[in-house]
């Protein structure tokens, strides 16, 4: 083994300069994207700094990543495309009217971001993106994109409420649910990409921030109740930078009530059987029936729609791009699944740990086993996303952190540091 670890970050953010979009848009959207380009005014101070350029600036973005220690990247979208309001991963679903130009301009992404992933060979999975709008064009989309070579996967809308779409547990996304499993696509749901329109008031900001996580869960417990892992066993869900804590306890719950529900399905079916063939029951079990009934009723058809309990589902269908993984996460490790937790420096966010990832992994990991930390930081993420570890090992030889270096315990935090990671030793705490 090497003395430094291959650190491969499973997210990070980029996407192209405005105007840089329009060569990959079709020829009948160039003079309304003009228009639009010329009226737009970007709201986003950091897409405005003189840093902005580390979304398009692949020698720079590549630089600067390895003086992070940091050898590959799972790329999330991040800039503004073609025709939105706002940056795509929290833009709420488009009108039918707004539809065909907002398609336009995430296909444009797409492509733009095939060009950027290609001009590094093996160093950056692409997370490309689909509207739910259609469900044709989306699984269109999808093929296009595993032929493209975009190994980050399907990034996955959210179905807030509002949205006028159908909620994730709905069987109308089956043909996406196939595609991607037939053909190996991760399926990535990032936080706040699924919360519904606030307002802009001061509490409406605060609510936001308080819940948006929590919105952005709401797609596991989707799929799973809606059977999704039953019928494409191949199917992988990645929750990305909605922190980790959370998924213990949430699997808890999501058992209980799975438990509960076909549980009383069963008994009700099989008291049901049992007075039909003995002609009559007593008052006992009149009574238990009827105390069972409500739950009998949620419960029914679960058992055979959903398959597997919860718990089960997330040991063979899911992991957690954990991002800048806090200190009391960490502990948690063994419940959540060291197969399942992939690190995330969240570049080039300021809320990432750039430009002290190498002391982002000291906070969160000194003291750990080598083994299970090359697995969060690296290797889990090579096997979901598939990049070729005979590729990056070599790099990471010489610019990935030291095991030494990792196993000493970081006491003072960098003073102009930015992470959460960073706060209070860490120990800021997310749903």
């Amino acid at each position: 083994m090497s003395d430094r670890y291959t650190v491969i970050s499973a997210d990070c953010h980029a996407g192209a300069d405005l105007l840089d979009y329009r060569p990959y848009l079709a020829s009948r959207h160039h003079e309304a994207f003009d228009a639009w380009a010329a009226a737009y005014v970007n709201p986003y101070a950091d897409l405005l700094a003189d840093t902005a350029d580390r979304n398009w600036n692949s020698e720079r973005r590549l630089a600067e990543l390895e003086e992070d220690g940091i050898v590959a990247e799972v790329v999330f979208p991040n800039t503004i495309p073609p025709f939105f309001p706002s940056a795509s991963l929290m833009a709420p679903a488009p009108t039918p009217e707004e539809f065909e130009r907002r398609w336009a301009g995430l296909r444009a992404h797409n492509r733009w971001l095939a060009d950027f992933c290609a001009a590094v060979p093996g160093r950056r999975a692409g997370v490309f993106q689909i509207l739910l709008n259609d469900v044709d064009e989306a699984v269109k989309e999808i093929r296009w994109a595993a032929d493209a070579g975009l190994r980050g996967g399907l990034l996955l809308p959210g179905t807030p409420p509002g949205s006028g779409l159908p909620e994730l547990y709905s069987s109308a996304y089956d043909p996406i649910w196939a595609v991607c499993a037939d053909l190996g696509v991760p399926v990535n749901h990032h936080a706040g990409s699924a919360s519904p329109p606030l307002g802009d008031e001061p509490a409406a900001r605060a609510v936001f921030m308080v819940e948006t996580t929590w919105f952005s869960h709401r797609a596991l417990w989707h799929l799973i109740f809606g059977g999704a892992f039953r019928r494409h066993p191949g199917l992988r869900l990645v929750l990305t930078e909605q922190g980790s804590g959370w998924i213990p306890g949430v699997l808890d719950m999501l058992d209980y009530y799975h438990g509960r529900l076909v549980s009383a399905a069963t008994k009700s079916s099989a008291a049901s059987g049992a007075s039909t063939a003995s002609g009559s029951s007593t008052a006992q079990s009149k009574s238990g029936a009827a105390a069972s009934t409500a739950e009998s009723k949620f419960g029914a058809g679960l058992a055979a729609s959903m398959g597997k309990g919860p718990s089960q589902v997330w040991r063979d269908n899911c992991f957690v791009g954990a991002s800048f993984m806090r200190p009391h996460e960490v502990p948690l490790r063994g419940r959540i699944g060291l197969d399942k937790i992939m690190w995330g420096s969240d570049y080039p966010h300021d809320e990432g740990t750039y430009p002290y990832s190498r002391e982002g992994l000291r906070i969160a990991y000194a003291g750990l086993p080598r083994e299970e930390i090359a697995a969060m930081v690296g290797g889990n993420a090579a096997r979901v996303y598939g990049f070729d570890l005979d590729l990056l090992d070599p790099i990471a030889a010489k610019v990935g952190p030291t095991v030494e270096e990792v196993a000493e315990p970081l006491l003072t935090p960098p003073a102009d540091a930015t992470s959460p990671v960073f706060a209070r030793g860490g120990s800021v705490r997310v749903w």
